[in-house]
């Protein structure tokens, strides 16, 4: 087949945070498919064709570009921060194992990008710096009792849990039950991270602890860090603390 794919991830904002080699698929393609959030961020190219598409049709996305594809397109999928992170690289891999054989004969590449994670994890300094995991709270694709599953054994095995999708207008108690659930698990003092909007000129940080992490309003652009027992501050004058965790359990300053 003469057509590829190439599945991107444009990072989480900034357009500097978008890397050289996304830049570069993003600007042979023949045609953009995405949210269409994700495509009005790619500079347009002429003759460039964008099939820009509602957030919740990922499996038909993926598809409609493998289809382009198969018939010698060169495909661009978009999504943000990484596309293999709660993105369309699954989607696009899930279209291949269902849907038509001579997909899987197709050129496919996955160039990775800055999840929001990381992004929101720079702004705090390095939160994630020991063991971690990340779950999301959406519960569009899976059901809330495995959410709350994972979260039980995230909170016992102390890990930092960088939790996406905290909140929505058709969801917006599950953060606070989630919140409920790790306080079980993790002591009240330990260290939580609101970042809203990582990765861009508007980027806000807000730290707190777990026992007063149910009052901070987040939405679906805010990130919510949940450190380990071993999370730190160190304290600045006239600055927000920088907040680390330390990669040795065994750590003492």
């Amino acid at each position: 087949m003469s057509g590829k794919l190439t599945i991107v991830g444009i990072g989480p904002g900034a357009p500097e945070l978008t890397t050289p080699a996304v830049s570069a698929a993003l600007a042979d393609a023949t045609d953009l498919i995405g949210y269409e959030t994700y495509i009005n961020r790619v500079p347009e190219v002429a003759g460039q064709r964008r099939h820009a598409t509602d957030n919740r049709v990922e499996v038909e996305r993926a598809r409609h570009a493998l289809t382009l594809a198969a018939e010698g397109h060169r495909v661009a999928v978009v999504s943000g921060g990484d596309p293999g992170v709660f993105a369309m690289a699954a989607a696009v891999f899930e279209a291949i194992e269902t849907g038509e054989t001579h997909w899987r004969n197709l050129e496919i590449r996955v160039e990775p990008g800055v999840t929001a994670m990381l992004a929101a994890a720079a702004h705090a300094g390095a939160p994630l710096g020991g063991d971690f995991c990340t779950i999301s709270l959406s519960d569009n694709l899976k059901s809330w009792a495995t959410i709350e599953r994972r979260l039980h054994a995230a909170a016992t095995a102390d890990f930092a849990i960088a939790l996406y999708n905290a909140a929505s207008r058709a969801r917006p108690h599950q953060l606070a039950q989630a919140i409920a659930l790790l306080a079980q698990w993790k002591a009240p003092e330990t260290v939580v991270l609101f970042v809203r909007a990582a990765g861009t000129a508007d980027a806000k940080l807000h730290i707190t602890t777990l026992a007063d992490a149910a009052s901070y309003a987040a939405d679906m652009r805010t990130m919510v860090i949940i450190g380990a027992s071993t999370t730190r501050l160190i304290a600045r004058e006239n600055a927000p603390p920088f907040v680390y965790t330390p990669r040795s359990e065994d750590f003492s300053p």
